[in-house]
This record gives C-alpha cells, sequence and structure tokens, in this order.
C-alpha cells in the first residue's frame, strides 16, 4: 500500500493562493488514481479534484472549477493541488487519496473508493 504525506497547508488571506503537495512513498504513484478531498470542521469530507494514473484526465468539484489545478509528476510521485483566489469557505483540512488506476468512473468522487490517505493538511483563509 502507498503511504502519503500532504504538506503546503497554511493561513492565507482571502484572494491569496496556496500550493499543495502529495508525497508518495512504498510505491510507484503512477500505478494510482489520486485525488484530493476536504473536510471543512462538522461537514462531511467532500470531494475537490482527481487526476488519472498518467495524468491525461482531471476533473473538479463544481465549487472549485476554474480556481483549483491538479497535476501529477509521476517522475517526484507527487501530486499537487494548486489553489488560487482562496475564499473562507475554502477552509478545510485537505486530504489526498490513492486508489485503483482502473476506478470506475461512478466511484471517483467517493471517499470509500480509495484506500490510501494522507493525514491531512490545514488550509485556512481569512477574510
Amino acid at each position: 500500500q502507498v503511504q502519503l504525506v500532504e504538506s503546503g497547508g497554511g493561513l492565507v488571506q482571502a484572494g491569496g493562493s496556496l500550493r499543495l503537495s502529495c508525497a508518495a512513498s512504498g510505491r510507484t504513484l503512477s500505478s494510482y488514481f489520486m485525488a484530493w478531498f476536504r473536510q471543512a470542521s462538522g461537514k462531511e469530507r467532500e470531494f475537490v479534484a482527481y487526476i488519472t494514473s498518467r495524468g491525461g484526465n482531471t476533473y473538479y468539484a463544481d465549487s472549485v472549477k476554474g480556481q483549483f489545478t491538479v497535476s501529477r509528476d509521476n517522475a517526484k510521485n507527487t501530486v499537487y493541488l494548486q489553489m488560487n483566489s482562496l475564499k473562507p469557505e475554502d477552509t478545510a483540512v485537505y486530504y489526498c487519496a490513492a486508489g485503483r488506476s482502473d476506478l470506475a468512473v461512478f466511484r471517483r468522487t467517493l471517499p470509500n473508493s480509495y484506500e490510501s490517505w494522507g493525514q491531512g493538511t490545514q488550509v485556512t483563509v481569512s477574510s
């Protein structure tokens, strides 16, 4: 099983940017379908974005479309989430997750479809 560690979170003012990183170890990341989820205090974990194993396809939640960009560098075993024009409602703990490379389309936005998770990184956006 792959181990994941997120980094790059922090406190930023509204309108600012952050880039989150998710570094993998234990297995080659190119074997995995990768996603980002977030969980705000008192709320359920929600899908943010995913990227296919070779990086050819990406998909975003409507709430972040045009604002966030997911990418991956399989040579560095790392996935990224570039977050621009941040809003207070983006405040949450952000998690990266790894799933099977052949993950069915209807399962890709569901947290229970992913077999490995990082510990999360806190993103706080002040108004």
